[in-house]
């Protein structure tokens, strides 16, 4: 099968490094061309779904600014420059819970839209989580870990409570896994 190409690209907004947005012409597999295709290019990130040694998830209840109100979240972040996935996942999920996981699990990397990009998520399951270290997250956002059973994660998942799409991905896919394993 043919891939999309991009013939030409302008940027139109720079705000680096949290989003550029470019104006494309893509050449369409039957070789038709469309001039004005949007681009969102945001950073690459992580997402970590972790359990502890007693089965527990370990969660991040957080407020943030696109959600009204507290919600349950797995930890994520962004890559830091030169880092490969397993190794940002690592680092994210220490700096955010003070917890450290020998088993890690690779779920897969994803986009975030199919069509106008908007970054790549990379998705772990990480196993037998234990605390080695306070957090030092330097996140925005107001948090607290909190250890949540397998039912209640699925409850939340079940009736979409995890309301950012990255986590309810995150989480379904890591309780696939589990099934599955």
């Amino acid at each position: 099968m043919i891939s999309w190409r991009t013939v030409s690209r302008k940027v139109i907004l720079d705000r680096q490094p949290h989003l550029v947005v470019e104006e494309r012409s893509v050449a369409l597999p039957d070789g038709s061309v469309i001039d004005d295709w949007t681009w969102i290019d945001t950073p690459d990130f992580v997402v970590v779904v972790a359990l502890d040694e007693q089965g527990k998830f370990v969660v991040l209840e957080q407020t943030k600014y696109a959600i009204k109100g507290p919600v349950i979240l797995p930890v994520g972040g962004y890559f830091n420059p030169g880092e490969e996935p397993l190794e940002a996942a690592q680092r994210e999920f220490l700096e955010e819970t003070g917890y450290e996981a020998p088993d890690w699990v690779f779920l897969g990397d994803f986009v975030t839209d199919s069509n106008r990009g908007n970054g790549r998520g990379y998705y772990f399951l990480a196993r037998s989580a234990h605390k080695v270290a306070e957090i030092a997250s330097d996140d925005l956002e107001e948090q607290h870990i909190r250890l949540v059973d397998r039912d209640q994660i699925e409850y939340l998942v079940a009736q979409g409570h995890v309301r950012a799409l990255s986590g309810q991905a995150a989480f379904a896919m890591a309780l696939l896994r589990l099934y599955y394993l």
